[in-house]
């Protein structure tokens, strides 16, 4: 909605408290419509049940008073309800707001002897790492020891050197927990805190995606040492049950969407615009097949594109012969006619579930370069036919919350948390598309893609303006694969070529210009001026379409 106000919570505060305070989304969730198990509070893993613990008491928290390092506090899970098990301890920076969880796990139905209970205590308990400082106070990290055939799950932190009760925490059997691995470290002992080294890192399922059952339990890991290749001594659980019970049915799906759908904002000095798939087929888009001069119309819903096999090069789509000049109509899109298409699909064993909402384009316009202060809008590098982008929405299937918000950012992304987003109108985000390229960023501003400490490469302005889509309202759900037959897939999606034809760049000439234009002192040569931008610079194969991406059926990059 142009015009609306938005507003979001600064990512870093200048100012912050010691200790992270919670964070709601702006506006109280709807009612639901009804459905199996979505948002229910409680996922069926199987022969284990889990839900998600939001109340901590603080074990320890980390303050620096000084230098670089940042903070960092541990939490003990409390309110458990009745046979439920607590399976780790929780932790957070402390330059965030609290909005994390760990879950809980309790025994469904009757073990099968042959196997064992699902969940034992620890025979002990190991001791990783302590610290004793005048500013924080003491604190003692300790791993469970599980009993054999069970893995632990997490760590548990105390403030004195005793070990902790054996009924503190369960482990899990080791056929219904999935490998995990490290991702982001939050946390660095520096000499002042310890002699010896100490990191704490979140961690996250190995195998993610569509097929990927390992869960998410929201505890840390933490070590002295860690090899790069080094298998971690904790697990993530795994999804035994193949229903997916607390996916969303399709009338959820709508309600989510209507209620979260971002609205699209398109830079003001925007020329290519989006459009619907439809009105880029009946507005000249054309069918090319290898050895032939010449294309064929392609009908609005795309039921005469080949269908299925692979991108093996000998079909693709692209614009009349006349198309060049930069004023054609179909180059320049049609924003009145554009939608967001949906993918609806599970994350981290079906306690999340991913929206994927992509963009198409029909024309992605020239780079613009950056060097330095100096910007050079390029003649032709980094155009080309038909341009997929996408942002995808990650909701939680135990509330039916927005989590995060993974942006799109060409051969990139990231993911970003709820608690640094811009809303309008309720909970709804902001999403900033680029000028030209159309990569998805959380914020407006100018973004580089290259080297951002030279400040050399690829200029991606965002800023809010009178284009918009509101994805809410605008919107074709495309495909959602665990619903069976309950999606109607479009033609089109299963075109597994290319979406425009290769191009390759006169790059080096175009980076003599630059060249030429930079004082005597900063100048590169062609060759390390070429090692600084993107690999797109040299030429890019024709854009494929939806299915052939990667996060299709994978885990988004991150």
């Amino acid at each position: 909605m142009f015009g609306c106000e938005c507003f979001y919570w600064n990512r870093v505060s200048d100012v912050y408290p010691s200790e992270p305070q919670p964070f709601s989304l702006p506006s109280p969730l709807p009612e639901w419509p009804e459905g199996e198990g979505f948002a229910t509070g409680r996922i069926r893993l199987g022969e284990l049940e889990v839900l998600k613990i939001t109340d901590f008491e603080i074990i320890w928290s980390f303050n620096p008073s000084r230098g670089k390092l940042k903070g960092i506090t541990f939490y003990k899970p409390l309110r458990i309800p009745e046979s439920f098990f607590s399976l780790g301890y929780f932790s957070q920076p402390n330059d965030k707001p609290l909005r994390g969880y760990v879950l809980v796990a309790r025994e469904i139905g009757s073990p099968d002897p042959k196997f064992g209970s699902p969940l034992q205590k620890p025979i002990s308990y190991t001791l990783i790492w302590s610290t004793d400082s005048d500013h924080d106070g003491s604190a003692y990290f300790w791993l469970p020891n599980p009993p054999r055939g069970y893995k632990p799950m997490g760590f548990l932190v105390t403030r004195t050197p005793n070990e902790p009760f054996l009924e503190e925490v369960r482990c899990v059997r080791a056929d219904l927990t999935e490998r995990c691995e490290t991702c982001d470290v939050t946390f660095e002992a520096d000499s002042n805190l310890s002699k010896d080294p100490f990191r704490v890192w979140n961690i996250r399922p190995f195998r993610r995606g569509i097929l990927g059952k390992g869960v998410s339990v929201g505890t840390f890991f933490c070590a002295t040492f860690l090899s790069k290749d080094a298998d971690l001594n904790v697990a993530c659980l795994k999804n035994c049950d193949s229903s997916l019970h607390a996916m969303p049915n399709l009338n959820q799906i709508h309600c989510l969407i209507n209620h979260f759908g971002p609205t699209v904002y398109f830079h003001p000095d925007e020329v290519y615009m989006p459009s619907s798939v439809s009105w880029f087929f009946k507005n000249g888009a054309l069918l090319y097949r290898s050895g032939k001069d010449k294309g064929e119309p392609i009908n609005s819903l795309g039921s005469n594109l080949p269908r299925g096999g692979s991108n093996d090069g000998e079909f693709w789509i692209g614009l009349p012969n006349n198309s060049n000049d930069d004023d054609n109509t179909i180059k320049r899109g049609n924003i009145d006619s554009a939608e967001l298409y949906i993918h609806v699909k599970p994350a981290l064993g079906g306690t999340f579930t991913d929206i994927v909402m992509w963009v198409f384009c029909p024309f992605n316009g020239p780079a613009t370069l950056k060097v330095g202060l100096i910007s050079i809008p390029m003649n032709k590098i980094g155009e080309h036919v038909g341009d997929w982008e996408h942002f995808t929405l990650r909701i939680s299937n135990f509330t039916g919350e927005l989590w995060s918000v993974y942006f799109s950012q060409h051969s990139g992304g990231e993911w970003i948390e709820a608690s640094e987003l811009e809303f309008i109108e309720g909970n709804r985000p902001i999403v900033y598309s680029s000028k030209g390229g159309h990569a998805s960023f959380p914020h407006p501003g100018s973004y580089i893609r290259g080297s951002s400490k030279l400040g050399i490469g690829v200029r991606n302005d965002a800023a809010k303006s009178k284009y918009y889509v509101d994805s809410s309202i605008k919107y074709n759900v495309i495909a959602a694969e665990y619903l069976g037959n309950g999606v109607d897939e479009p033609y089109w999606l299963e075109y597994m070529r290319e979406w425009g034809p290769t191009v390759v760049y006169d790059s080096r000439s175009e980076l003599d210009k630059i060249i030429n234009l930079l004082p005597p002192f900063v100048r590169f040569s062609v060759e390390n001026l070429f090692d600084l931008f993107p690999t797109e610079i040299y030429g890019e194969e024709g854009p494929t379409g939806p299915k052939e991406k990667n996060n299709w059926s994978g885990d988004e990059r991150w």
